[in-house]
């Protein structure tokens, strides 16, 4: 059980296949890693858990989620996803509105799931080593967005909506297919980092000089 004063609940890697019922019993914790655990599906009741800010599912066997995951509301800081086996996510989702961090790294996405366009608040959006082979035009969405990470994935091309991405810091397309960049990455005002490397297939870009010479750091 947890120290009141911690609002943390941490059962990381303790492999329970199963969420223990004492956790719903602490409604005011604000942290629960429950990471590693070969779970294989989340019980509705992480819905009543109101004043969770960070939720950490990853290294489990997830294949859904339950839809009493988008009563979260006050979820704020991070929501880790990644190493579970993933496809898709509940469109409950997108009332995630002040959600700052998602990784859905190493899962099985085609396609970035609709309703994480819908997360206005996030900075830094992590969909490494999937099968994404597009990014949606949605993706414009995300506002705040200051880094994006798509390392590992099928993309051959990537949708001229990135350009939308104003706060855009650091994107990270390793190890894709891509054949060309949009023009529209030069409308990314404070791109502090591109990285290009592991990509065999694209062809030099004439403005990338210009990318650099204003101070972004492009790796190849």
């Amino acid at each position: 059980m947890p120290h009141p004063a911690t609002r943390t609940v941490n059962l990381w890697k303790q492999h329970l296949q199963r969420v223990p019922d004492f956790v719903w019993e602490q409604r005011e914790i604000e942290t629960l890693v429950l990471a590693d655990n070969d779970l294989v599906e989340l019980p509705a009741k992480i819905g009543e858990l109101k004043n969770l800010r960070t939720l950490d599912l990853g290294h489990n066997a997830l294949t859904s989620l339950p839809a009493e995951i988008g009563d979260l509301a006050g979820l704020s800081d991070f929501l880790y996803l990644h190493d579970n086996l993933l496809s898709g996510l509940p469109t409950s989702i997108e009332r995630l509105t002040v959600l700052r961090y998602l990784n859905i790294s190493e899962n099985e996405f085609e396609k970035i799931p609709a309703p994480v366009c819908q997360l206005t608040s996030l900075v830094e959006l992590r969909a490494t080593d999937n099968r994404l082979d597009e990014i949606p035009d949605s993706i414009s969405n995300l506002k705040s967005l200051r880094e994006l990470h798509l390392r590992n994935n099928k993309l051959a091309v990537l949708s001229d909506a990135v350009g939308g991405l104003s706060e855009l810091r650091q994107l990270d397309l390793r190890g894709n297919p891509l054949t060309r960049l949009p023009d529209v990455l030069l409308n990314l005002l404070k791109l502090q980092k591109l990285d290009l490397r592991w990509i065999t297939t694209l062809a030099p870009a004439p403005w990338i000089t210009q990318l650099e010479a204003r101070g972004c750091l492009v790796y190849t």
